[in-house]
C-alpha cells in the first residue's frame, strides 16, 4: 500500500511540474502581448489574476484527497479559460500572429497542455490502482486499520461534455 501510496504521490509532483512551466509561460506571453498598445488590458488583467490564483493554491501530497484536488482543478480550469480568451483575442491581432517571439511561446503552450493531460491520465491510472488496491478484501481491512484513504481523481469540468457549437 505504501509502495502505491508513493506512486500517487510522484504522479502527482509530474501534474505540479506541468503547471509549473504552463504557469512560469504566462509571464512571457503577457509581456509580449503587451508591445501591442491597442491589446484589451481587461483580457491580459485576468489572465495574470488567474495564474496568481492558480499558483497560490497549493496540494500536500500527504492529503489528495478528492476535495483538494477538486480546489486545485477548478483554479487551474480559471487559468485554462483566461488563456483561451487570451488566444481567441490574439485572432484580431495579425501583427501579433505574426510575431517570431509569440509563435513560439504559443506552441511552447500548446505542448504543455498536452503534457498536462497525460500528467493527469497517468495520476489517475495511479490513483485507480491504489483505490482499487486498498478496498479489495482483505488489504481493506489492513487499510482501515493504517488509514489508508481513498485518493481523489481530476475529472472533467462541467460542461465539457457538451461539444461547443459552430456558426458560420
Amino acid at each position: 500500500m505504501v509502495e502505491k501510496e508513493e506512486g500517487i504521490e510522484a504522479a502527482w509532483a509530474k501534474v505540479e511540474t506541468q503547471y509549473q512551466r504552463r504557469s512560469d509561460l504566462i509571464p512571457n506571453i503577457v509581456e509580449t502581448v503587451k508591445g501591442y498598445a491597442d491589446f484589451e488590458q481587461e483580457t491580459l488583467t485576468g489572465v495574470i489574476e488567474a495564474r496568481s490564483k492558480a499558483t497560490s493554491i497549493q496540494v500536500d501530497p500527504g492529503n489528495l484527497s478528492p476535495e483538494a484536488i477538486a480546489n486545485f482543478q477548478k483554479a487551474q480550469s480559471q487559468l485554462t479559460g483566461a488563456l483561451s480568451r487570451l488566444l481567441v483575442t490574439v485572432e484580431r491581432y495579425p501583427d501579433l500572429k505574426a510575431n517570431q517571439q509569440f509563435s513560439q511561446l504559443q506552441a511552447q503552450l500548446e505542448g504543455t497542455e498536452n503534457r498536462i493531460a497525460v500528467a493527469r491520465d497517468r495520476y489517475n491510472e495511479a490513483v485507480r490502482d491504489y483505490n482499487s488496491y486498498i478496498r479489495k478484501f482483505p488489504k481493506n481491512i489492513v487499510a482501515g486499520m493504517f488509514d489508508f484513504e481513498k485518493k481523489g481523481y481530476f475529472e472533467s469540468d462541467a460542461g465539457t461534455e457538451n461539444a461547443p457549437k459552430v456558426d458560420f
